[in-house]
């Protein structure tokens, strides 16, 4: 859903500081060496596996939903917590592929789309049509960055209280899609104005408070209806047989409790995904980059809180048509070809605790 924070653009001397770096960062040209090589050490990797993508996205849904069965039937509040981490954590990793859905043609991995949304996109209430057509303008040369991007607010230039806010928000993204779904949905097929409103403004995963998403048109438009009413009645039904007991409310209190795990967990990686510094300039390919951030290895847990190749995500605004399962491959190659003084290797970082800190100390400095 959104995020509301206001930017109060009076600085301190340190504020300035970073703010004029981020003008720089803005400012700097292509370089294009970088990413010449980039383009030419991974043109084999381009093809999607659609093996692999289903293998995983599978295994995710069913320890997914494995746990969460656990974690509702579990004698002990021990073992149902334990149960509902790995739930939180596997069906991250399945909701995940949402992202790789805005980026591959869908032939090369025939009926991943519909299974991924039977499967994963309606039972957890983010069916593929809230991405798809959002997340492409984040990746559109001169939108990244700037107040038309839907993924993109200057975190690191706001006031500390924006980084709880920002979290706090996710937490209740459950509560808010039941909504949207269950009420908005079916108000909306009734009242125009307010289906306008609804397809503008809660219709995407975006974090800019100011983006107006624009009616589907075509093929998407069909795409986006027959989705809808799937999670729309699911979500009634949901709501329906939980009120009438049918559904243990200590179940769906459960299934609102991991799934809202989920959502701070991707939110929580959403912030370190960038530098989040640019003020709404439109930067080069090199310069979206650099406010961009990769976590690769040694490092372990990016496995869990950035699934699904989310972990290279500097690379992925430098090659948004790789596959995920190729990101580390490509990683890899470019790292040994390019020398210590290349532009890529300011693009990778050591952890979570780094960039959350990072980013934090940046609040800081605003007054």
């Amino acid at each position: 859903m959104e995020t509301v924070a206001t930017l109060d653009r009076r600085e301190t001397g340190a504020a300035a500081a970073v703010a004029a770096r981020a003008a720089a960062r803005a400012r700097i040209d292509d370089d294009k060496a970088m990413l010449k090589a980039a383009a030419d050490l991974t043109r084999d990797l381009n093809v999607p596996k659609p093996r692999i993508y289903w293998a995983d996205m599978l295994a995710s849904a069913v320890i997914g939903y494995g746990a969460l069965i656990i974690a509702i039937l579990a004698p002990s509040l021990g073992w149902s917590i334990a149960a509902g981490v790995v739930a939180a954590l596997a069906l991250y990793r399945a909701e995940s592929f949402i992202h790789e859905l805005t980026h591959i043609k869908h032939a090369a991995v025939p009926g991943f789309r519909l299974g991924w949304n039977l499967i994963v996109g309606i039972p957890l209430l983010t069916p593929s049509f809230m991405y798809e057509g959002v997340h492409n303008l984040h990746h559109a040369r001169t939108r990244y960055g700037t107040a038309e991007d839907p993924e993109y607010l200057p975190l690191a230039l706001m006031k500390w209280w924006t980084l709880p806010v920002f979290i706090l928000v996710a937490a209740l993204a459950p509560v808010a899609l039941l909504v949207r779904y269950a009420v908005l949905t079916p108000l909306s097929a009734i009242v125009p104005p307010l289906r306008r409103v609804v397809v503008a403004r809660y219709s995407g995963l975006q974090i800019n408070p100011s983006f107006r998403r624009r009616p589907p048109e075509g093929p998407a438009r069909a795409l986006w209806h027959r989705l809808e009413a799937g999670a729309s009645i699911y979500a009634i039904a949901l709501i329906a047989l939980t009120a009438t007991g049918i559904i243990p409310l200590k179940a769906f209190l459960i299934f609102l409790t991991v799934t809202s795990g989920l959502a701070v967990t991707n939110q929580v990686r959403t912030l370190v995904a960038h530098l989040w510094e640019n003020e709404g300039e439109a930067m080069t390919v090199t310069a979206q980059y650099l406010d961009s951030v990769n976590v690769p290895p040694p490092a372990l847990l990016p496995m869990l809180w950035a699934p699904v190749g989310l972990r290279y995500h500097a690379l992925h605004h430098l090659l948004p048509g790789l596959p995920y399962h190729a990101l580390g491959t490509a990683h890899r190659r470019i790292t040994a070809a390019l020398d210590a003084e290349s532009v890529y290797h300011k693009g990778n970082y050591k952890g979570l605790p780094f960039l959350v800190g990072k980013i934090a100390r940046s609040t800081m400095l605003r007054r």
